[in-house]
């Protein structure tokens, strides 16, 4: 079940958002907002993998030996 939020801005930025929904990518307001919220999200997976394999790389890592060696 969706839920309403209501957002305010300034209108500086209203304006931007009103030009990304009339490019044509977004139908509607909510639809930009939600691509934003899902990019945010994105990004802080990658930067959150990014820092796994460097620690992977410098050997930070343990070998399981079984589902049990996950608690």
């Amino acid at each position: 079940m969706r839920q309403i939020m209501n957002i305010s801005m300034p209108p500086e930025l209203m304006k931007i958002v009103e030009v990304r929904v009339k490019e044509g990518k977004f139908a509607t307001v909510s639809e930009y907002v939600r691509h934003l919220i899902r990019l945010e999200n994105t990004e802080k997976l990658a930067r959150e993998l990014e820092e796994d394999r460097k620690q992977f790389e410098a050997g930070k890592y343990k070998v399981l030996k079984s589902l049990r060696d996950l608690r």
